[in-house]
């Protein structure tokens, strides 16, 4: 008998119900197997389900879709996996009808990209398959003997067809590029954390609701039940003892049919058959049975432990125990739901006689980790159709980019942060491919810390996220279709002859930068003008920001508040509270092109002290210093200027000057005399 020891293991949807089990025992009982899971975190899908694993230093979770090539082929190599056991797919057959093309794309694509990753990584020794006892089509009422793994696939409904195509895949990798494959083919499963979509969570929760248990059709359908355990147990015989190029029936000869498990669970909660059950209109096709030999898997010593009513009762005592594990699920409970997909949109679940709403329940690791579900109006006039707005933002941990999030959760807006480097292009494409959004705002950059001074020492740092970051990212966006907001900055220019200071003559958009003085703000003029070359980018050239929270020690307030000399020359400033509000709308309209970003006009270092003498502390004093002076206390000059903003008042005429916005959004607000 084949003995196979793996090290590193990739479990896909492992967030699932099936496979977090399987996850779960995997790191529980083999802490010296790395268990990798991937799951994007689907409707199905929480990552609740994976808490007993979380903690443990031996699982890693990642987000993410395996329908994105660059990620798989990632996780493979950087993660060195050499076993891939495949749950990820759309199972449920109600929802294949609604758009198959979904399961198409999921269960086939998806399972291709797989493949084609082993293929090109060359380090799997074990692939193992997740199928479905559906891809073998009905069994006669009569039969005595199942389905057995050489039977004729006569798959009856898209899903059971989608599963059975991604098998044909499997096989001829197996057999063309000598892919070390497994297939298991399983019958129906229950237990703890499955989503209510299936028959025996949905006829729990609907008898914890006091509503009618519905069956389809006069419930005569016959199903066979594992308890979840049994079936985890059984992955990890196929995975030790499997042999490679088998198939594997996951299977139990105890039988039941639908009316019976309704009454089964009326029992539990001490219900009337009678009142407690109703019969509705049947699936456009509902198998009448499926039954399968599963002697081959016991003969590699795998057996049903669990009783039909032991599992029932320990499902029911943990739905009794945990109601809310998965959000509302009012969509899923109706008799025939519908998830009416579309390519990396919103799902929405429907019931031809009522509107539903619910939301997925996926803890909040980030916003976009749950889906909201829209209803559908009665009349059909209004299909489901992708949130109107959907932003990735980069630099989380910037002050831009934190203050962005908190202006969409204000405006309702969806968003995400990005969590690859910009120098990693396959990073990004993973964020792109799982996130889907409409618009990607580019907050992240290096300035130095505490100042520009550091670019100097760090050249190379500076230069990978700067240009090299910012042009990858860019290129990712456009190759995508998406518009990229890039926060770029003014600090490419100082006074000349041509703008003097004083004279309100400032720098337009369309000007060459001047201002070399400082290495970050060649890093910045560079990736400017080299990012006019992409038609899907608008940038937003900032100067020295300004906020309302005069404890950030980003606040060019803060910064100056805490010299004991500054220099005072006028120059143009950006108020945040005033202008991000505006990269959010201009994002809105699709502008492109550069822009300068500040408050018409320009105030002096001294002006703002005053006012900050006057809002904030009266006893504050200062010093003034020459530029000659300054030289002699930092490494790199800084750049003076005042930009022309008269394209942007033209598109936001309400954009206020700069010592306006100054007192309404800084001064006022923290006003303590």
């Amino acid at each position: 008998m084949t003995s196979y020891t793996p090290k590193n293991i990739l479990i896909t949807g492992a967030a699932g119900f099936i496979a977090s089990h399987v996850a779960n025992r995997l790191v529980r009982t083999y802490p010296d197997y790395k268990i990798v899971v991937l799951d994007k975190l689907d409707y199905c899908s929480n990552l609740k389900n994976l808490n007993p694993s979380r903690s443990s230093p031996n699982f890693k979770f990642v987000k993410g879709d395996i329908a994105s090539a660059d990620l798989v082929n990632y996780l493979l190599i950087t993660e060195s996996i050499d076993t891939i056991i495949h749950f990820a797919a759309q199972t449920h057959v109600d929802n294949s009808f609604g758009n198959s093309f979904e399961f198409t794309k999921n269960n086939i694509y998806g399972t291709h990209v797989l493949l084609e990753a082993c293929k090109v990584t060359g380090g799997i020794k074990r692939f193992i398959h997740v199928s479905t006892d559906e891809v073998y089509g009905e069994t006669e009422e009569d039969a005595v003997v199942g389905n057995h793994e050489a039977s004729q696939l006569l798959p009856t409904n898209p899903y059971s067809a989608t599963k059975a195509g991604a098998e044909m895949l499997v096989m001829a990798y197996g057999r063309s590029y000598g892919l070390p494959v497994i297939t298991t083919r399983g019958n129906n499963v229950f237990g703890p954390n499955q989503y209510p979509e299936k028959l025996i969570p949905k006829f729990l929760l609907l008898s914890m609701r006091g509503k009618p248990l519905t069956i389809h059709g006069d419930g005569s359908n016959v199903r066979s039940y594992l308890y979840c355990e049994d079936v985890a147990e059984a992955f990890e015989v196929i995975l030790h003892k499997g042999e490679v190029g088998h198939v594997y029936n996951i299977g139990t000869k105890k039988e039941r049919r639908v009316l019976d498990v309704a009454k089964d669970i009326c029992n539990l909660f001490n219900l009337d058959h009678e009142s407690s059950i109703k019969f509705v209109e049947n699936r456009p096709f509902n198998d009448q049975r499926y039954f399968l030999d599963d002697e081959k898997l016991k003969s590699l010593g795998w057996a049903e432990r669990t009783t039909w009513q032991e599992g029932l009762k320990k499902t029911m005592e943990w739905y009794t125990s945990n109601p809310d594990w998965w959000g509302d699920v009012s969509g899923a409970l109706v008799p025939h739901p519908r998830m009416l997909m579309t390519p990396g949109g919103v799902e929405g679940v429907a019931e031809a006689s009522e509107n539903v709403q619910s939301d997925s329940p996926h803890p909040r690791i980030n916003s976009s980790q749950f889906r909201k579900v829209g209803p559908i109006s009665k009349t059909g006039s209004n299909p489901p159709s992708k949130p109107a707005f959907k932003f990735l933002i980069y630099g989380k941990t910037g002050w831009i980019g934190g203050l962005l999030g908190k202006i969409c959760e204000k405006q309702g807006i969806q968003y995400e942060y990005g969590t690859g480097r910009l120098e990693n292009r396959a990073q990004i494409i993973s964020d792109i491919h799982n996130i889907k959004p409409t618009h990607v705002f580019n907050a992240a950059g290096v300035t130095g810390r505490p100042n520009v001074d550091w670019c100097e020492s760090h050249k190379p740092e500076t230069i990978r996220t700067n240009v090299s970051g910012t042009l990858n990212l860019a290129d990712v966006c456009r190759e995508n279709g998406i518009l990229m907001m890039n926060f770029a900055t003014g600090c490419i220019f100082e006074y000349d002859a041509k703008h003097p200071e004083g004279s309100g003559i400032g720098f337009k958009e369309e000007d060459t930068p001047n201002f070399t003085g400082s290495f970050y703000s060649k890093t910045k003029a560079m990736v400017e003008d080299l990012l006019k070359e992409y038609d899907n980018v608008c940038t937003l050239r900032v100067r020295m920001p300004i906020s309302s929270d005069l404890n950030n020690p980003r606040n060019f307030i803060t910064k100056i508040a805490r010299y004991d000399k500054v220099v005072n020359i006028p120059n143009s400033m950006t108020i945040l509270d005033e202008l991000l509000p505006i990269s959010v709308e201009m994002a809105k309209r699709n502008l492109k092109g550069i822009w300068n970003f500040t408050n018409p006009g320009v105030v002096s270092h001294n002006e703002v002290l005053e006012m900050y003498k006057e809002y904030i502390n009266p006893e504050f004093k200062w010093k003034n210093f020459t530029l000659e002076e300054q030289s002699r206390v930092i490494v790199a000059p800084r750049s003076n200027n005042e930009l022309d903003v008269s394209k942007l008042k033209k598109e936001f005429p309400e954009l206020m000057s700069i010592k306006e916005s100054l007192v309404k959004y800084v001064f006022a607000p923290n006003k303590k005399f």
